[in-house]
This record gives C-alpha cells, sequence and structure tokens, in this order.
C-alpha cells in the first residue's frame, strides 16, 4: 500500500515560523509568512522545559513585504491555547487563555521550567489593507530555554499535491 498525503495540500500546508533555537540568545525574529491563498494560519510554539524565569513570550506582526517594507503590531489576539506539563507525553489537554486584544501573548510565571506547546489562531481577513505577510517574533526570554514555531496554513484557496504547494516564505 503506497503512502500518500491526505490531508497535506488539501486541508493545510505547514511552513517554518521561527527555527528551532535557544531562546535565550537574541530576541528571535520570526520568518514572514505570505498569507496569499490561505483563510488563515495557526502558530503552534513548541518548547523544552528550561531555566526559572525564561518564560515565553510571543508577538504577532503583520508587514506590506516580504521583506522590507513597512511592519506593525497586529492587535487580534483575543484568545490562545497551551499544553504544559514538566514533561509533555500526551495526557494534556487544551486549556484556553483569553486576554483583551494584543499582539503579545505572554506566559504566565513558571512555564519555563515545563514543556510548551502554544497555539495563536489568526484570520487573514484580520490582517490591515496592504498587508500580506504575518510573523510572530519571540523575545530573548532571559534564561535557557529551547524552542521553535511552526506555521500551519489552513483553508488553501486551491487544493494541490505537496510538491505543488506554493512557498508560503515567498
Amino acid at each position: 500500500m503506497a503512502t500518500t498525503a491526505r490531508a497535506l495540500g488539501r486541508l493545510f500546508d505547514i511552513s517554518n515560523a521561527l527555527s528551532i533555537v535557544d531562546l535565550n540568545t537574541a530576541a528571535n525574529t520570526g520568518n514572514r509568512i505570505h498569507m496569499k491563498g490561505y483563510r488563515g494560519v495557526s502558530f503552534v510554539f513548541f518548547g523544552d522545559a528550561g531555566t526559572d524565569g525564561g518564560d515565553v513570550a510571543m508577538d504577532l506582526q503583520e508587514h506590506n513585504a516580504a521583506t522590507g517594507g513597512t511592519s506593525q503590531d497586529l492587535d487580534t489576539i483575543t484568545d490562545y491555547f497551551k499544553k504544559e506539563e514538566t514533561t509533555l507525553d500526551g495526557d494534556e489537554v487544551w486549556t484556553k487563555v483569553s486576554q483583551t486584544a494584543a499582539s503579545e501573548i505572554t506566559a504566565v510565571d513558571a512555564s519555563a521550567e515545563k514543556e510548551n506547546i502554544y497555539v495563536v489562531e489568526v484570520g487573514a481577513e484580520q490582517l490591515s489593507d496592504g498587508y500580506e505577510w504575518i510573523s510572530m517574533n519571540v523575545p530573548d526570554v532571559g534564561q535557557a530555554k529551547v524552542g521553535g514555531i511552526l506555521a500551519i496554513l489552513w483553508g488553501l484557496d486551491a487544493e494541490r499535491t505537496p510538491a505543488n504547494l506554493p512557498e508560503p516564505n515567498a
């Protein structure tokens, strides 16, 4: 029996939003994701257990060009979802976190010492007029913690085989 993609290219695409890195080395600028052709994106942060005080924060930005151009905060995050535990082993449940609309999320104290998954979803219609690119940045967390972000793009305008999907970072 041959293995074929059943959802990739039909239901979603995946792109690197921020390579896995020690989040304590500097501010971490996320890759720009082109939203043209997608109805939305789910940014999925995945981090290991780190050092006390290295709590994760993220900042959502929108851009009017693939590089350069104008960048600004996208103050649309009102809810996000998280799973946290000393060791993520599949028995965790999602917790919904609600906040006043902002471009930032700040993890609660003591999140640094846990493994984390955070999901922030953004609809393409939430971008300002003239802005087609989106990114998620992670500031220097101040203590040792390794993490990265995947962008799961959903609501594809055109279904394609995975090899023929457009490059979302272009």
